[in-house]
């Protein structure tokens, strides 16, 4: 028996600095608590940092959250992950997480969170930078949650 019920869920990747970044955290938060609410999964690295805030927001937003992790043990996930997943994959882990996700929300972070970029543009994923990588050229660039929610949820085909 085949249970749709989050296989058909459109799934967003939040991906930035697993460390503290006060005002990437806060945007996530408030993106994936939007999104969760307008029924979108949220996919994540399942630690630390926009990780954690994503999944954190995802909850408030009554959403499930998936996390990808670079461990062999699932409870190195933090505390609002739904579904962990194990890799120990360690960083090669991040090609899961873009692949796992319909659209990518990318905020400030270091080399990890570029190399996510770079696997969901060759995936041919749509990439949404939110106040952050506006070097970039070949993303979407949003200046606040609000801007990256109408934008994902375009590009996902979901009303706002």
């Amino acid at each position: 028996m085949k249970n749709s019920l989050w296989r058909d869920q459109p799934r967003a990747a939040y991906i930035g600095s697993g460390k503290y970044h006060p005002e990437a955290e806060s945007l996530a938060y408030t993106l994936a608590r939007s999104a969760a609410s307008a029924g979108v999964l949220t996919v994540c690295g399942g630690l630390g940092g926009v990780m954690n805030a994503a999944c954190r927001g995802a909850k408030d937003g009554n959403g499930l959250t998936i996390g990808i992790l670079p461990g062999i043990t699932a409870n190195d996930a933090n505390p609002y992950v739904d579904i962990p997943i194990a890799t120990g994959l360690g960083h090669m882990r991040n090609a899961l997480v873009v692949q796992n996700a319909d659209i990518v929300f990318a905020f400030a972070g270091g080399a990890g969170t570029l190399s996510e970029i770079g696997f969901a543009l060759k995936l041919e994923k749509p990439v949404i930078a939110v106040a952050a990588w506006r070097e970039l050229t070949a993303v979407l660039l949003a200046t606040s949650a609000h801007k990256a929610l109408e934008l994902g949820l375009e590009r996902l085909g979901i009303a706002s």
